[in-house]
This record gives C-alpha cells, structure tokens and sequence, in this order.
C-alpha cells in the first residue's frame, strides 16, 4: 500500500533528503537495540504516539500495525489502556483516529 505523505513532510523529505535518509537510520537502530519483537515494538510506538497526542503518528502506527498482521481489536485495546494514563479525551480521540485508517481499508 503505497501512502502519501503530509505535505509538509514530503517537501521537508524532497529539501532534506539525508536528514531524512539519518531519521530513517536512526529508527531501525532503535527498534534494533533491545529484546522486544516487532509485533511488541508496533503497540509501544502506537501507544507512544497515542500519549503524544500526535494524530499523524496514531495514523502512521495503526496502518503499520495492520500491515503486519495485527488486529483492529489490538489497536483498540492499545487506545482503552490509554485511559488512565494521558486520560478518558485523549484515548477517545485516539479511538477516532484509529478508527480512521479501519475507514480508509
């Protein structure tokens, strides 16, 4: 599935394109440097972005999440345990922005 980017982030990417190609880099070294697998590294990113409040990144792990095999009750489940910690409002609007890419499927 191809996804098109913000633009804002393509042009940054278009002008920027070995800051870009670094950021890459420094992702995969990331996810690389401890025990968890990658199912395990989805939902912590997805949670991550669900406490940062950051739409786009909810958007970007839940359509990854997906593509690697993981289930829309997974995602959910990931938003509702957000309800004690950044709060009720912020894993509803979790819950929409998820649900959001289950529309665009």
């Amino acid at each position: 599935m191809t996804v098109k980017l913000p633009p804002a982030l393509d042009a940054f990417i278009k002008g920027n394109p070995d800051v870009w190609e670094r950021y890459q880099g420094l992702g995969e070294a990331c996810s690389e440097a401890g025990p968890l697998d990658v199912r395990t590294r989805r939902l912590v990113k997805l949670a991550l972005a669900i406490g940062g409040g950051s739409e786009g990144a909810v958007h970007s792990h839940a359509r990854r999440a997906l593509d690697e095999g993981l289930t829309a009750d997974e995602l959910r489940h990931v938003a509702t345990l957000a309800i004690p910690t950044p709060g009720f409002p912020m894993a509803i609007a979790a819950l929409t922005w998820i649900t959001d890419i289950f529309g665009k499927r």
